[in-house]
């Protein structure tokens, strides 16, 4: 299992407590956000239709007419595709962040029962951490529940179990 799928199951098992439970929480860059709920016509199936100040909030990413852009990256939105990528609600504009992950090739993982998106990494960030042959840097909760990051363990040996239901 690479390793932002697995910060991702890992995420997605400690949100499962509860804590939010009743709102939307996007997990991007690993960083929790809660979101706004869209209007009924948008909430359906599994699109995570976000408003465009969440969008930024969530993901430091914002629309511009060049594209859905992030610092110097930038990514056009397909011309014929703009309607499963935007959607006027009034004078609300949502804009379809699941969409866009499928564009970009960034996987997702959603957990409906918590209302919880989790974003791993794209995969050039993912084949950074194959080329560099370096564990990306997490933090789970040890067994007595004290958080703990993966780089406090540098230069030692780590057993990490995991497990996943899929």
């Amino acid at each position: 299992m690479k390793p932002g799928i697995l910060l991702g199951v890992a995420l997605l098992c400690l949100f499962s407590i509860n804590v939010f439970a009743g709102k939307r929480i996007v997990i991007f860059d690993d960083v929790a956000t809660e979101i706004a709920s869209p209007p009924a016509t948008l909430a359906t199936g599994e699109e995570l239709w976000v408003t465009l100040a969440d969008l930024t909030k969530a993901t430091k990413f914002v629309l511009k007419p060049q594209g859905v852009c992030r610092d110097e990256l930038c990514f056009p939105i397909p011309k014929a595709r703009k309607a499963a990528f935007l959607s006027a609600q009034g004078n609300v504009t949502w804009f379809n962040l699941s969409e866009f992950t499928r564009l970009t090739k960034q996987p997702a993982a959603y957990d409906a029962a918590n209302s919880v998106w989790y974003f791993g990494p794209r995969p050039e960030a993912q084949n950074q951490f194959v080329s560099s042959l370096i564990a990306p840097d997490f933090r789970l909760p040890d067994k007595t529940g004290k958080l703990r990051s993966l780089s406090e363990f540098r230069g030692k040996k780590v057993l990490l179990l995991t497990w996943a239901s899929w």
